[in-house]
Order: structure tokens, then C-alpha cells, then sequence
């Protein structure tokens, strides 16, 4: 069987091999570190984005960081239970067992900023178990789109599963990732790539992280930004109107129209295009963009939309903006899209990095 492969790719297995040969050569005289700093708005899919980094070359997470990420999942299910039954009351859906308000008093009783242990989590799980049967719940969940929910509950790890689960809990890689831990401050990790010193800066992207991110912007190679696909029917949480998707856009605008970035290489994400998918399916995207004209079942009109929506926001022409569809969690399509990233990155700077 024959395997066709389109000229692009050719062309960009081509460069890859170019960029490995220099590097082989010159390793010795490679000094500056790549500096790749990740933006976008909150919940985006930065921090996901930068453990599959750690994931793919090969930095594993220690005893202490997994014990940490499992407190971090216990606390993302009872945050998600605890907006499950707030949207419940909100958008007026009644119980289908009245004895379920004991439960939820029990779960609200959850404070958001402990530290939750194993036996600690056990408490809750009798109520969880009860709370997640509920049709009242059930069809909180299936509206989830009206208001945020973390990711961990939009996925096939449902809480029925993570709360059955054995008492001694040790999540996988695939838990870590969709753990949910909101960026406060800043946060820098080195990783070698092929003898190449890549320092990744994720900084958190809600508004009150944002005036952070200026602190970060001296000495950047390259700018990654992260954009979440598929909310451009969802709202901010911190105001309850703005769309997300038009966050995204207005944060976007800024970075790649400012002319400190003029020689940064700025590259787009589109992501969680699962969820995108998903989405096309059920929800008509010109409700919330009038100006999308295109077939709404039809993922690749609504993928050609997003990059026109974002591109259309750039001043400087000259140029063109390189973009992903990305989902952050699938470590196979990040290892895939981070290969064309790398080269396009070390292509553009080779010159500068290297001492000549």
C-alpha cells in the first residue's frame, strides 16, 4: 500500500532534517536558550500544553507532583459538582430525588481552597455518587454550555468512574492532563530538546494575571498562543457576558500588533478541536457570529472561520501567521504539531541562538 504525503509535508521533513544537520555540527556553540512563552486566555490549554512537553521528552512527574495532582482532581470534582448544583438552581431544573439537597449542603460545605487527601475526598463520595445519578444534575451537565465548567467533568472521565475507582488512586499521565489548575504568577520550565536548551514561560491567563505577562517579555524567541476552539458560545466567568471566543481575539490583537514582538516568531493554536467537534454537532455558530456564512455543520467551514476571525485582527501583512488545530490533551497531536513548531522556531532564530 502506498503512502501519499502532500509537498508541504515533504517540504517540512526537508527543513527538520536541514535544522538537525546545523545543529549536529554546531551543538557545541549553541549558548542562547529558546525562550517560548505561552498566552492566551484562562483555561485555554497553556499548562496542559507545556505537561505534554514534560510528557513527550521524556520528564517524568515525581512521587510528590502525582500526590499533588491527585489533590488537584479531587478539588476540580467537587468544584464541578459544587457549579453542577449552583447551574441546577440557576437554570430552574428540579431535582428528581428531593433527599439530594442533604448532599449538595454536604458538598457546598467543601471549602475550595483546602487541601484535600485521600481520606479527606472519601468524605464526599457517597454524596458525589448520589448527586451524579440525579436527573436534576444530569441535565445541568448537558447544558454545561450556559455556563463554565471545568474540562474534567467534558470528558469521558466522568466523576462516577474517578469516585469508584480503587482507594489507593494514583493518576495516569492522561488524569494529569486534564487536571485543572489555574496559573497564578509565573511559571518557567527548561527542557533539552535534541541538546537544544527550550524554556517554556506559562503565565496565567486570567484578567487579573494579565499585567503579569509584561514582566515576561524581555528575551522571548517565540510566542505561542494558546485559543480555545470550541467556546465561542460559552461567556468569562469573571463578567458573565463577554464571549470567550471574542476574549481570545481582543487578547490576540494586542500580542500581534505590538511592535516589541516584530522579530518574535508568533505562532497560533486553535484548540480543544475534540471538543469543537462535539460542538459543531449541536450548536450553530452564527447564533453567536452573524458573519459566519459557511455550512454550521461542517467542522472544516467553522475551522476556516476561526483562522479568518483571528487572522483578519493582524495590522502587519507582510508576514504570514503560521497556526495548529491543536488538542492539548492528546499527546500523539501535540508531539506531531510541536515537531513543525520546533522547526519553524530554531529556523527563524538559528542565527541568533548560536555564537558565530
Amino acid at each position: 500500500m502506498f503512502c501519499c504525503i502532500s509537498e508541504h509535508e515533504k517540504s517540512q521533513k526537508t527543513r527538520s532534517r536541514e535544522i538537525d544537520k546545523k545543529l549536529n555540527k554546531d551543538r557545541l556553540t549553541f549558548r542562547r536558550t529558546v525562550r517560548v512563552l505561552l498566552l492566551g486566555a484562562g483555561e485555554s490549554g497553556k499548562s496542559t500544553f507545556l505537561k505534554q512537553m514534560r510528557i513527550i521528552h521524556g520528564q517524568e512527574f515525581d512521587d510528590d507532583q502525582v500526590r499533588e495532582y491527585r489533590t488537584v482532581i479531587y478539588n476540580n470534582i467537587l468544584k464541578g459538582m459544587r457549579v453542577l448544583i449552583d447551574a441546577r438552581q440557576k437554570l430552574s431544573i428540579p431535582w428528581e430525588d428531593e433527599s439530594c439537597v442533604k448532599d449538595a449542603a454536604t458538598v457546598f460545605d467543601f471549602s475550595g481552597s483546602t487541601k484535600l487527601d485521600q481520606s479527606m475526598f472519601c468524605d464526599y463520595v457517597d454524596s458525589l455518587k448520589k448527586l451524579w445519578k440525579d436527573s436534576g444534575i444530569r441535565t445541568a451537565f448537558d447544558r454545561r454550555r450556559e455556563f463554565q465548567l471545568v474540562r474534567k467533568f467534558n470528558t469521558a472521565f466522568h466523576i462516577h468512574s474517578q469516585v469508584s475507582g480503587p482507594i489507593n488512586y494514583i493518576p495516569s499521565k492522561q488524569d494529569i492532563l486534564l487536571a485543572r489548575k489555574a496559573t497564578k504568577g509565573v511559571i518557567e520550565h527548561q527542557i533539552m530538546i535534541k541538546g537544544v536548551p527550550f524554556m517554556f514561560i506559562d503565565v496565567g491567563g486570567q484578567r487579573s494575571q494579565r499585567q503579569k505577562w509584561f514582566q515576561c517579555f524581555e528575551g522571548i524567541t517565540s510566542i505561542l498562543f494558546l485559543a480555545s476552539a470550541s467556546e465561542f458560545d460559552q461567556v468569562l466567568m469573571e463578567d458573565r457576558k463577554t464571549n470567550r471566543l471574542v476574549e481570545s481575539c481582543n487578547i490576540f490583537e494586542t500580542i500581534i500588533n505590538n511592535r516589541s514582538f516584530a522579530s518574535v516568531s508568533i505562532i497560533l493554536f486553535l484548540n480543544k478541536m475534540d471538543l469543537l467537534q462535539e460542538k459543531v454537532a449541536a450548536v450553530d455558530l452564527s447564533q453567536y457570529f452573524p458573519e459566519f456564512k459557511g455550512d454550521p455543520r461542517s467542522l472544516e467551514d467553522v475551522k476556516n472561520f476561526l483562522c479568518d476571525l483571528f487572522d483578519s485582527r493582524r495590522r502587519e501583512r507582510a508576514k504570514p501567521l503560521f497556526h495548529h488545530f491543536t488538542t492539548a490533551i492528546d499527546t500523539e497531536n501535540i508531539k506531531h504539531v510541536f515537531q513543525d513548531v520546533k522547526d519553524t522556531i530554531l529556523h527563524d532564530n538559528l542565527r541568533t541562538l548560536m555564537f558565530q
